[in-house]
């Protein structure tokens, strides 16, 4: 059972760094769920307090990831139509690997508020703040997801030795 457990956690923490890039999969929300898993299924490492601060970390982590676009967007003079064209080019360029991550986001954003502005110049800069916002988004859940697998991977260690 143990084994188990120690495989699922790993395995959903892995997604779930993946899925923090991805658009489409919950992220460090996976990394979370494997944890738990992890957690009850290998002797219960982890304390209450310690699950339930992971647990607010990745609510409050959503709710960053949310608004750092629209912060960023907003900063840079953008409107809604940028974030939805970040989300649209997030997608759209996805299928190209790492290049179509970075710039897919942008082209996206630059497209959504060139659309509704119609000035080079301010979609330009809309979507630079839009990008911003996305990538900054991004980066804090690959962090958070990379130390959750952290603390699995050393509990699992502590588990054989």
């Amino acid at each position: 059972m143990a084994i188990t457990g120690i495989v699922l956690g790993i395995l959903l923490s892995i997604i779930g760094i993946a899925g923090s890039i991805l658009p489409g999969l919950p992220g460090a929300q996976l990394g979370y769920i494997g944890m738990l898993i992890f957690h009850f299924m290998v002797d219960q490492p982890f304390s209450t307090l310690f699950l339930v601060i992971w647990g607010l970390i990745n609510i409050g982590l959503l709710v960053v990831d949310y608004l750092l676009p629209i912060l960023g967007t907003k900063k840079f003079g953008g409107t809604k139509r940028g974030n939805t064209g970040c989300i649209i080019g997030t997608i759209v360029w996805i299928f190209l690997g790492p290049i179509g991550i970075l710039i897919g986001p942008f082209l996206g954003a630059f497209l959504g508020e060139y659309l509704h502005q119609q000035s080079i110049k301010k979609s330009f800069k809309a979507a630079v703040g839009a990008f911003l916002g996305f990538v900054s988004g991004v980066l804090l859940k690959v962090i958070i997801s990379v130390i959750m697998l952290g603390y699995i991977i050393t509990e699992t260690i502590k588990y054989f030795y």
